[in-house]
């Protein structure tokens, strides 16, 4: 094992400690806001797998960045329409329309 994988897999595992402490922290409420975030935020790696796939040099390295753009797009689209359903539950619907109102002043009564 070489140092560099050595060290990247040590940053790997905090990295991981450190998300499951932050995680089991945050109150159950928080949690669709929190997660709905960090998908929109989920940006940053498709641009990540565009800069990579301008260095792609063979079919199996386009192959990737397709694969790594497609999931990263559906990552932040999706992270769009939760946010969108989370604050819609937080819109007030309209009032239905008030029955006495919606007939003319002056149209004649129905007494049948």
């Amino acid at each position: 094992m070489t140092p560099e994988l050595a060290s990247s897999i040590s940053i790997f595992v905090l990295a991981l400690l450190v998300g499951f402490e932050v995680i089991s922290k945050i109150p159950t409420t928080l949690h669709t806001p929190m997660m709905s975030g960090a998908n929109s935020i989920h940006g940053v790696v498709l641009v990540g797998a565009l800069l990579v796939g301008g260095l792609a040099d063979s079919p199996v390295g386009y192959v990737l960045t397709f694969l790594a753009a497609a999931f990263a797009s559906m990552n932040v689209v999706g992270g769009y329409v939760v946010t969108d359903r989370m604050l819609g539950m937080f819109r007030r619907r309209p009032e239905p329309p008030d029955r006495t109102a919606a007939r003319a002043p002056d149209a004649p009564e129905d007494h049948r």
